[in-house]
């Protein structure tokens, strides 16, 4: 990230939450009640990808209603998609990887961005361009924890939030390490709970993740 959230307690969205809300919506009236059952269970930072054609709505949805969320938008591959999303009231943004022209595009919006990597050297090049802060995609396809934490040595300016293969099972394992600030993940907002409206069960799931990384072990 280039510069610091405006946030009253913490200079990053790798600082705010132990996890980060991985949604996939459907349907942007799902948008404000699923924001704010995720925010009472103590997860106010909440990623929206761009994977369905109701998600600029549900960004913008969720800017407007539920303010003390921080809305971003993920899966942002495109250029003229980083424009899109902020006007819509994405405060940060997440790419499952970058390009010189994407990161272009992140770095002139001014909203903190997080470039997706799954390389030493593609940490590396971040690192030489200013970027400190990133997602680490696939995390368990590309090593894991193992590999993770292998960077932590080499490369301890560089700070991840791991997304892909992460669950109430190995997700504690991940913010154990020394170079991870929070995790990525969608097993609290599942996708029968949503169908089904039910944001009882999502802010249990969303309490429980928010305490992963107090408990030192899973949460279910």
């Amino acid at each position: 990230m280039t510069s610091p959230l405006s946030f009253p307690s913490a200079a990053s969205v790798l600082d705010l939450a132990p996890v980060v809300p991985v949604v996939v919506l459907r349907d942007a009236a799902d948008a404000v009640p699923l924001a704010r059952a995720l925010v009472a269970g103590g997860l106010p930072a909440i990623e929206v990808t761009l994977r369905t054609p109701a998600a600029l709505d549900a960004i913008r949805e969720i800017a407007d209603a539920v303010p003390e969320a921080v809305v971003g938008a993920g899966t942002v591959i495109k250029p003229e998609q980083v424009t899109r999303c902020t006007e819509a009231g994405a405060r940060f943004l997440v790419s499952p990887g970058w390009t010189e022209a994407l990161l272009a595009a992140m770095r002139a919006s001014g909203t903190p961005f997080l470039p997706g990597v799954s390389t030493a050297s593609e940490v590396v090049a971040l690192l030489e361009r200013g970027v400190r802060e990133m997602k680490f995609f696939p995390a368990q396809a590309a090593g894991g924890t193992a590999y993770l934490g292998s960077l932590a040595g080499p490369l301890p300016q560089a700070r991840f939030c791991p997304t892909g293969g992460i669950g109430p099972d190995n997700a504690a394992d991940y913010l154990a390490l020394p170079n991870v600030g929070c995790v990525g993940g969608s097993w609290m907002v599942p996708g029968d709970a949503v169908a089904a409206r039910d944001w009882g069960r999502i802010e249990e799931l969303a309490r429980a993740a928010s305490r992963l990384r107090d408990a030192g072990g899973t949460c279910r």
